[in-house]
């Protein structure tokens, strides 16, 4: 079972591909985001699902909302991925799956992470979840479709 709507999401402090530890709390104080949930750098789904996330970049920033994607991949990994499918974004490395796992993203007994998305409000409360393992695509149509209708 993913979050539930209106409940306030878990803190996440996690080594950035910005070269910092990434705090929820502290870095998107006041700031809506997205943050994905994705098993694997450079597999079929999740770069399907990174690069569509890029394409729609623009859309995301126009609507003040910034986009981070976590899976439990190294720093090195999460680097050359986002240079080689230039990621305008920031990945997180959840290595041990605890922010994963704080977030229903953990797949049981494989411990490998889910592709799941949240939308976190700017209180950081969770405004909607998707979660789908094989639509890598529609996790970020929904999540557009949220948004734009969350600001008319």
């Amino acid at each position: 079972m993913a979050l539930k709507i209106g409940s306030k999401a878990p803190e996440i402090k996690l080594k950035s591909t910005s070269g910092k530890v990434f705090d929820l709390a502290a870095d998107l104080k006041g700031k809506p985001c997205i943050i994905y949930f994705y098993p694997k750098d450079f597999t079929p789904g999740c770069t399907e699902e990174a690069c569509t996330f890029r394409d729609a970049f623009s859309d995301f920033i126009g609507l003040n909302v910034t986009v981070i994607g976590v899976s439990k991949d190294s720093i090195t990994s999460h680097q050359k991925f986002k240079e080689e499918h230039k990621l305008p974004f920031d990945l997180l490395s959840d290595p041990k799956g605890e922010v994963c796992k704080s977030y229903d993203a953990l797949i049981p007994l494989i411990t490998v992470p889910k592709r799941i998305t949240y939308l976190l409000d700017a209180e950081h409360k969770v405004a909607a979840v998707y979660q789908d393992m094989f639509g890598a695509k529609k996790h970020i149509e929904i999540m557009l479709e949220k948004m734009k209708s969350a600001n008319t």
